[in-house]
């Protein structure tokens, strides 16, 4: 068994590889009935206050790893009876309060909010308090302290509050789909929907690629993913998985790299629009500027028209570590292109339905893209590769990066250009800590060492873009 960062997300796993085995089976009918049982613990070891209810949330969990809520189009959800336990976010005093008389807590609360009782000890009445934290600054003890939700601190788009049954809420209008409350959250009650199911009936239904042939696209952060095993083992695995082909996302970036650099050279400025959450928090909390992101697809949208250029019927499945690319293949401008997205989390979960033991595979070949194409998983990467493509094309513009890595420097660059303040002229938009190699629906989080996707992407048979994308015969719009 591999090791996981947390027992949520090794839950998240066990309901995903035991769908995806029930539906090998063709016993999909009788998921509800089985997995709960298969996964919850004993009555001796239950996380919640009985089995039952443990089991109801477990198949909760089975609800969202077959597609979730239907009617519901965001992709990040909230799990209700999963999400009890977190006291409501806000101001409390602790136990270092002194019961001091001299009261600055209450003097500083201009909503009348704080009492104290007959030792002096204060009290915050959460219905009058505001979470202003004027008395946490003015408290000699700082026995004041603010608490927040994991969700909603993870949330940097304060999309996530909570209802009056003290369940967490998310602003649809507000929510990038960027998938940070879901591995933050300590109850597992926000997941993302999986279409782990749509990939196995798009696979099914080819008929091992007889009706239709299917193309895996591959984000190049796969090199931070299977550590493992080897890269070449993994795209074995598609292959017998059912995948007609393995094609690297990363010659989407080339492509893009290509055409993003055409197009700042001609406006002058841009912001990337490679991240989907990036450009869903461009068009929610700066609709100004909207304008000004690149009208590029991303590299997965772009290698995925190719394909279907090359392949009219052909079907193609992303993979990689991004949540917020699934909504990304909703889109009108996108879902014509991409017929469905699997994490890396999805993908290891599909592989041991199958029983497949990564580590005894041979080592298939991938190798599509350039160096330039493969950093892109990486923060800067895609400045770089821009930088690269105007040398390529000989386009006499020199590009002034501004690098934002997560989604907190995102925020600071837009409010920047919105002011007029920004002097650089291009900017590189990632809404997860490192890049895409910090997605939500990678199989490891935390830190990642940026010094793998470079070596990765300096093991590219193709060092130049313009390379890369002669291996294709792709001829750049003009």
């Amino acid at each position: 068994m591999r090791m996981f960062d947390t027992y949520v997300q090794k839950l998240k796993y066990m309901v995903l590889r035991e769908v995806a085995r029930h539906e090998n089976e063709n016993t999909l009918q009788d998921c509800y009935l089985d997995i709960p049982k298969l996964i919850s613990p004993g009555p001796e070891s239950t996380m919640r206050c009985c089995i039952y209810k443990e089991r109801a949330i477990v198949a909760e969990r089975v609800k969202m790893a077959m597609g979730g809520n239907k009617n519901n189009r965001n992709v990040i959800e909230v799990i209700g009876i999963a999400c009890d336990e977190c006291p409501v976010s806000g101001y409390r005093v602790g136990p270092d309060c002194r019961g001091c008389i001299a009261h600055r807590c209450q003097a500083a609360c201009p909503w009348g909010a704080i009492s104290f009782d007959e030792n002096h000890h204060a009290h915050i009445d959460p219905d009058k308090c505001v979470n202003c934290g004027k008395c946490a600054s003015v408290c000699p003890y700082s026995a004041i302290q603010s608490h927040v939700r994991p969700c909603e601190r993870a949330c940097k788009v304060k999309a996530i509050s909570h209802t009056e049954n003290h369940y967490a809420c998310i602003d649809e209008t507000k929510c990038t789909a960027c998938g940070a409350c879901v591995y933050q959250c300590p109850f597992g009650a926000i997941q993302d929907k999986s279409f782990l199911l749509n990939a196995l009936k798009i696979i099914r239904e080819s008929d091992h690629n007889r009706n239709y042939r299917v193309y895996a696209v591959v984000a190049p952060s796969i090199s931070s993913q299977f550590v493992h095993v080897k890269v070449g083992q993994v795209i074995t695995a598609l292959k017998e998985l059912g995948f007609y082909s393995v094609i690297e996302a990363a010659l989407g970036a080339d492509m893009v790299a290509f055409k993003e650099a055409q197009e700042l050279a001609e406006k002058g400025f841009l912001t990337s629009s490679c991240c989907p959450a990036f450009v869903s928090y461009i068009k929610s909390s700066f609709p100004k500027l909207k304008e000004l992101v690149s009208h590029n697809l991303s590299p997965m949208a772009e290698l995925g028209r190719f394909i279907k250029q090359t392949d009219p019927d052909a079907r193609v499945i992303f993979i990689g570590p991004c949540t917020a690319k699934k909504a990304e293949a909703q889109r009108e401008t996108v879902r014509e292109y991409v017929d469905c997205v699997v994490t890396f989390e999805e993908l290891q979960a599909w592989i041991d339905s199958r029983d497949l033991d990564l580590s005894v595979l041979e080592e298939g070949v991938l190798d599509n893209a350039s160096c330039f194409g493969r950093i892109f998983a990486r923060s800067g990467g895609l400045s770089e590769a821009v930088s690269q493509a105007l040398k390529e094309q000989n386009i006499d513009f020199t590009v002034n990066p501004l690098v934002c890595d997560g989604i907190e420097e995102c925020r600071v660059a837009l409010l920047k250009k919105q002011r007029n303040l920004l002097k650089e002229n291009f900017i590189e938009g990632m809404a997860c800590q490192g890049g895409c190699i910090g997605g939500a629906g990678c199989l490891t989080h935390g830190p990642k060492d940026k010094g793998e996707v470079d070596k990765y992407g300096h093991e590219a048979l193709e060092k130049t873009i313009f390379d890369a994308l002669g291996q294709c015969c792709w001829q750049q719009d003009t």
